[in-house]
């Protein structure tokens, strides 16, 4: 003769409650970021960045005396958060034209979240990120030129 096993939850409680725990916590990852974010944005807004004291020096830009690709964000984003927009195009233009896309990324985590799904890594083609790697080195190496004293912020 068989016997059964009582039925009963496939897995201990303990392991459905972290599940759960887990999925909650996911659920709500995006918007913790985003608070985070714009915790930052308002200290930046709040504190220029071009009075000396208040953040640190870029490193690259320490050591080797060129610009990095980041170089100009934190001026960037207190020039975005004032509605100056030129400004802002002019501290960093390429971290300005990125923002659209970082905020396409982030609405579909959001939802991805919402929906108790994971992040799908297809998002953007791995070629549009080595195409997007190869903006970002070049612009690095551009703005230091003579010629394109503009693109330094």
């Amino acid at each position: 003769m068989v016997t059964r096993a009582p039925a009963g939850p496939a897995y201990p409680e303990s392991v459905t409650t972290a599940r759960s725990r887990n999925r909650t916590r996911a659920r709500w990852a995006p918007y913790a970021v985003l608070a985070g974010v714009l915790g930052a944005v308002a200290y930046v807004a709040l504190v220029d960045p071009d009075e000396q004291g208040h953040y640190p020096t870029c490193p690259f830009l320490a050591l080797t005396g060129y610009y990095c690709p980041g170089c100009g964000s934190l001026r960037m984003i207190h020039a975005l958060s004032r509605g100056h927009m030129a400004e802002a195009f002019g501290r960093n233009a390429l971290a300005l034209v990125t923002l659209p896309l970082l905020g396409y990324v982030w609405v579909r985590w959001a939802v991805a979240a919402r929906r108790g799904r994971p992040l799908q890594a297809k998002i953007v083609r791995p070629s549009a990120l080595i195409a997007f790697a190869v903006v970002i080195v070049v612009y690095g190496v551009v703005r230091n030129l003579p010629f394109a004293h503009v693109l330094a912020p």
